[in-house]
């Protein structure tokens, strides 16, 4: 299904591999964590200090020895994270619109079209009650969204910094689309986001 220059599918894949990208870094800084931890506590089954030890060089091999081998393992992992994310967010940087401001057309037809109301989401899923005061990236311009009326979306102050520069889930995204057919009539108008390709 063809959703706002962005198919659900593609939103999903976006969405769900950031969020697998945010959970597996921490579950491998968890286990780094716990490496270095368990290395360096004391253990009953090392060997008691040897009189060659007492040098400040003998003191730190026999506290951080053990410590270098038991890292290796979540260290390249954490290592090979980190270049994945570097990756998508210079891909991010090169999607970027050059045009970061709505235009003054797009902004007055944006609001209009949501009736001057924030259309973000409120309480109980609901849209929001309060007056739009800004007009949005749907689709945060920061990771490639594109400055079009379709990923225009009309927002208070409140929603507009509680939604910061996070991708909506598509969930979010369906949800908007229908609940934007209850005010506009025309059906591609209803349409939410979209996204810049590599170019």
């Amino acid at each position: 299904m063809f959703i706002g220059g962005i198919t659900m599918v593609e939103l999903k894949r976006i969405y769900w591999t950031r969020q697998g990208l945010r959970l597996l870094v921490l579950l491998a800084g968890l286990w780094l964590f716990a490496s270095v931890y368990l290395a360096l506590m004391p253990n009953a089954s090392k060997p008691a200090p040897t009189p060659q030890a007492t040098t400040v060089t003998g003191v730190l091999q026999q506290t951080f020895g053990g410590v270098l081998p038991v890292i290796v393992g979540p260290g390249v992992l954490v290592a090979a994270l980190m270049i994945v994310a570097i990756i998508m967010q210079s891909r991010d940087v090169r999607r970027r619109d050059p045009v970061r401001r709505f235009s003054r057309h797009q902004r007055r037809e944006g609001m209009a079209r949501a009736d001057g109301q924030c259309e973000m989401e409120g309480p109980f899923r609901r849209r929001c009650s309060r007056p739009a005061e800004h007009g949005d990236h749907f689709y945060p311009w920061s990771k490639g969204g594109a400055t079009s009326l379709q990923n225009f979306v009309a927002a208070c102050s409140s929603c507009n910094r509680a939604k910061g520069a996070r991708i909506p889930s598509p969930g979010q995204q369906a949800r908007l689309q229908n609940r934007r057919r209850d005010y506009i009539p025309v059906e591609e108008a209803v349409l939410a986001g979209e996204r810049r390709e590599l170019g």
